[in-house]
C-alpha cells in the first residue's frame, strides 16, 4: 500500500487516507479474515456480478464508538453525524514507542476538536508487510491529556490506539468512556502535516460497535 492518492478536483486537494479492503490484508490478531469471493457472476451466467463480503466491524481503515469497550456505551446509532465531518488537525510525530503527554503538551490544541496522529507506523503500509506489534500508540495519560483538551475526534495510522497486549486498554477507556470517536488504519504517507476537513464515512450498521470507513481529507489553506 503506497502513498495516498492525492486528486485535485478545482482548487481543492483531497487525499483519500483509507486502506483498501481486500484478501488477505492485515487485520488485528484473533479478528476475522477478509473473504470477499464471487456470489453470483456473469460469466457463470448470472444477469450481474455480486460479491460475499466477510469482515469484522474493525477491519482496515475504521471507527471505534463506545460501545466498543463500554457495554452501555453509545452505538453507532448514537452518534451524530457532525462529528465525522469538520476541521481537523494533522500532527506528524517522531516519536518511537508511544505517544504520550509530554509530546501533546507540545502541540497547539487550542481551538482543535480533532487530531490525527501521523507516525513510522504509516511506512508500515508501504512495505506490504504482516501484522506488527510494534506500532506507535497512544498511551492512557495521552488519552485523558487529549479528553481534557477538548478533543472529539482521534486518528492513528495503525490499527490500534492502544499498546499491543495491554488488555486493560487505558487509551480505549479514556476516550470512549468521554465519548470521543476514534479512527483507527490511517494511511498518512504522502500527507502532511497541517489543517484539514476531515470526512469520515462509516457503514450505517444497527447498534454497530464500530465499522469500517472511507475517510477523506482536504487540505485548508
Amino acid at each position: 500500500m503506497g502513498p495516498q492518492k492525492k486528486e485535485s478536483i478545482g482548487d481543492k486537494k483531497l487525499y483519500d487516507v483509507s486502506l483498501t479492503i481486500s484478501n488477505g490484508m492485515v487485520i488485528w490478531p484473533g479478528d476475522p479474515k477478509v473473504d470477499i469471493k464471487p456470489y453470483k457472476s456473469i460469466k457463470e451466467g448470472a444477469s450481474s456480478n455480486v460479491s460475499s463480503l466477510q469482515l469484522s466491524s474493525h477491519t482496515g481503515t475504521h471507527i471505534d464508538v463506545p460501545y466498543h469497550f463500554i457495554d452501555k456505551g453509545s452505538n453507532l446509532d448514537d452518534i451524530s453525524i457532525e462529528l465525522f465531518i469538520g476541521k481537523a488537525m494533522l500532527f506528524e510525530l517522531d516519536v518511537l514507542e508511544k505517544i504520550d503527554v509530554g509530546d501533546l503538551e507540545r502541540l497547539n490544541l487550542n481551538g482543535v476538536s480533532r487530531v490525527l496522529f501521523k507516525t513510522r507506523n504509516s511506512d508500515f503500509w508501504k512495505r506490504n508487510e504482516g501484522f506488527r506489534k510494534d506500532f506507535v500508540y497512544l498511551s492512557g495519560e495521552g488519552a485523558k491529556y487529549l479528553v481534557d483538551s477538548g478533543i472529539k475526534m482521534v486518528g492513528i495510522d495503525y490499527l490500534s490506539v492502544e499498546e499491543f497486549g495491554n488488555k486493560s486498554a487505558p487509551a480505549h477507556h479514556a476516550l470512549l468512556g468521554a465519548g470521543v470517536i476514534i479512527i483507527e488504519g490511517l494511511n498518512l504517507s504522502g500527507v502532511k502535516d497541517g489543517e484539514y476537513k476531515v470526512i469520515c464515512a462509516p457503514l450505517k450498521i444497527k447498534g454497530g460497535d464500530g465499522s469500517p470507513a472511507r475517510v477523506f481529507l482536504e487540505k485548508l489553506d
